[in-house]
């Protein structure tokens, strides 16, 4: 309770506030006498006004205002009670401080804390019983269904990525390098991941930023297939400046005790080394990166000097790749003997800590495919081969030992899942004083992945439509990509007539613009057509792609791509037009298949043939075995046929004829 008296100062209490205003000159009771059955004054203070409310101010207006209503002859009452309250300490007690003050905000953290539950929610998986504000996130391990299970726990952070990410302003997926820098170390174990908890910590909590964040860690939380228990934000002022943060990851998986891994006693020299290809840098070097950026004299927002369209910051934020989906079903298969995920340290100091002692691996540059920001690096900083080796993934995020003989079902899969996925290696003994991890080719890699005299200008702008998984868009990504081969033609747009398609992650993970049209959001197809024809024009599309588009396209629209939009058919066209095509070779019993890329005419399957690559049409053979040979080669031909069109190696003549321009 405050209470103000007619003298000086404020006296504290509680949670109420009461001001006593003292009327005329003296107190209740001094100067007053009763004078012919009548209460006078002799001009002393004779009433008091008292207000309680719960806080100073309103007590304060409350009590003037009653005191305005006493009127009598010379009445009058003071007007500055409290002021001193009012506005500011006071000098002799000073104004009650609260958490707000010293820089901690509770209401916001409770306002983050609303904003997070739905992306906590989306995350939800068996097990996972405890909802966000709880003391602790509890998780049933017997809603898993394991038998024997041994926990495996893992944390980590992002390092100095974190530093690019506030640089830029964009902190939406710096949350999935959280979960993945987690969760693919206990995947090492061969551990499904089963929960995550995340430490934020910031000098002044932006609700805002932090969900963004939250935002990330919750995507991550999702490709990991584990669940968002809970974490803990913290607001510290004096440890961080402005909304400066931090950030901490906790991952907690299971496996069974004989899946567990690395299985180091069944390792042995004539094992293949698998790797999975990297997303780029992932999550560790960022220092040095950082520096050879600042000896360049680029800022983040310079445009990237390795993806077109793309800022250098922006590039450099791309997230961290997370195994688990595609890598898991092997190892519950028996089939990886360990799995080392490629952190700081690189592929030297990572790939040790799953051999056996007295055993190393050769591995081979030449045979994966480099990301251009390692040339780049190694180009701008002058950086060694043996200082890329150990500071960065260079191309590998993740390598997997398996026995030889089980190395092409393992790749198998991988590519079936998306992977990018190779033999780099091979387990050798260890003799001598010979190093555990030896990479040949390392410096030619590094050299092609990058040039300083490469010239992107000039390349023709590709567009490219899908509807679905998009395996032939990436088959003609890697090669508009791949600096190696000098393509002349660079993919600028990807649209697809249908959301949430891998086809438009795939392109996204490329740093392709994408755009979805959906077909049922017009009233014909004239009008749909329309639609994608204005998304091509205004990204300057010169050429385009369908690549498995399942759509018939109107004449009108044809005629305006015409001799500049090609399509890929799986069969050796003209025989077996049509949707069925592998259906009808096994029926007409042909002894030869293949596909064939043409140019796009207003009848189906009709336009004059650029490429065609054959295949073997063996008497056991299905639709499904028939297609997946018939799809390889679809990879090979649809981007040849693309680069001779880019080129200008190749038109389509008046008459509807290829035209062949040998001198280009």
């Amino acid at each position: 309770m405050f209470i103000v008296g007619f003298c000086r100062g404020a006296y504290h209490t509680a949670n109420a506030a009461t001001l006593v205003l003292c009327l005329s000159a003296g107190f209740s009771g001094c100067g007053t006498a009763v004078k012919e059955n009548t209460l006078v004054t002799s001009g002393g203070r004779v009433l008091a006004v008292v207000a309680t409310e719960r806080d100073f101010k309103t007590a304060s207006q409350k009590a003037q205002e009653g005191a305005a209503l006493v009127k009598f002859d010379d009445s009058f009452y003071r007007k500055d009670i409290g002021y001193r309250m009012l506005s500011g300490p006071s000098e002799v007690y000073g104004k009650g401080l609260n958490y707000k003050d010293s820089g901690v905000d509770i209401s916001a953290g409770g306002d983050l804390v609303e904003a997070i539950k739905p992306l906590a929610r989306m995350t939800g998986r068996p097990g996972c019983t405890s909802a966000l504000g709880s003391f602790g996130a509890l998780f049933d391990l017997k809603a898993c269904k394991y038998t024997d299970p041994i926990l495996v726990s893992g944390t980590d952070g992002v390092g100095t990525k974190l530093k690019i990410a506030q640089a830029v302003g964009k902190h939406d997926t710096i949350g999935v390098d959280l979960v993945a820098m987690c969760v693919n170390d206990t995947l090492a174990h061969g551990a499904e991941p089963l929960f995550f908890l995340d430490y934020f910590s910031t000098g002044k909590l932006d609700v805002t930023m932090a969900q963004d964040v939250v935002s990330g860690i919750a995507r991550g939380c999702l490709e990991a297939g584990c669940a968002l228990a809970g974490g803990e934000t913290a607001e510290m002022p004096g440890m961080y400046g402005g909304s400066t943060y931090d950030l901490a990851g906790f991952a907690v998986g299971a496996v069974e005790r004989d899946q567990l891994l690395p299985k180091l006693n069944d390792i042995q020299p004539g094992d293949v080394v698998i790797g999975l290809r990297s997303s780029g840098l992932h999550s560790n070097g960022f220092s040095l990166v950082r520096h050879v950026i600042q000896r360049a004299g680029m800022s983040y927002l310079s445009p990237s000097p390795f993806t077109p369209g793309k800022t250098l910051g922006e590039d450099l934020l791309t997230p961290t790749k997370i195994y688990v989906k595609s890598v898991l079903p092997c190892m519950k298969a028996g089939q990886i003997k360990s799995f080392a995920h490629v952190t700081g340290g690189g592929l030297v100091e990572n790939i040790p800590r799953v051999l056996p002692e007295e055993t190393c691996v050769r591995l081979n540059a030449g045979n994966w495919r480099m990301h251009p920001v390692f040339g780049w690096l190694a180009n701008n900083g002058n950086i060694s081969q043996d200082e890329m080796a150990r500071t960065f993934n260079c191309g590998i995020g993740a390598v997997l030992i398996v026995d030889k003989m089980e190395s092409h079902l393992v790749i198998k899969h991988l590519e079936k899942v998306g992977e990018e996925a190779s033999v780099i290696g091979i387990v050798e003994g260890m003799k001598g004083t010979q190093q555990p991890v030896t990479i040949e080719n390392l410096q030619h890699a590094l050299d092609c992945a990058w040039k300083p005299q490469v010239i992107r200008n000039g390349r023709k702008k590709v567009g490219v439509l899908i509807s679905g998984s998009g395996t032939n868009l990436q088959a003609l990504i890697d090669h508009s990509q791949d600096l190696r081969k000098q393509s002349a033609a660079e993919i600028v747009l990807v649209i697809s007539n249908k959301p949430g398609v891998q086809g438009l992650q795939r392109a996204e993970k490329a740093g392709i613009a994408t755009k979805v049209i959906n077909h049922k959001d017009f009233a014909s197809r004239e009008d749909f057509d329309d639609a994608i024809h204005t998304a091509l024009t205004e990204a300057q599309v010169e050429l385009v792609c369908l690549a498995g588009f399942m759509r018939i396209l109107t004449g009108g629209f044809v005629k305006k791509w015409n001799g500049r939009m090609l399509n890929v058919h799986p069969s050796l066209l003209p025989s077996f037009k049509g949707a069925n095509a592998h259906k009808l070779v096994l029926e007409a019993g042909v002894p030869l298949s293949g596909c064939s890329v043409h140019f796009v005419a207003e009848e189906v399957d009709a336009g004059a043939i650029l490429v065609q690559e054959c295949v073997r049409v063996y008497p056991g053979d299905t639709e499904d075995s028939l297609s997946e040979r018939v799809k390889a080669m679809e990879h090979r031909a649809f981007p040849q046929a693309m680069e001779l069109l880019a080129a200008g190696k190749a038109s389509l003549g008046e008459n509807g004829k290829i035209v062949w321009h040998s001198n280009s």
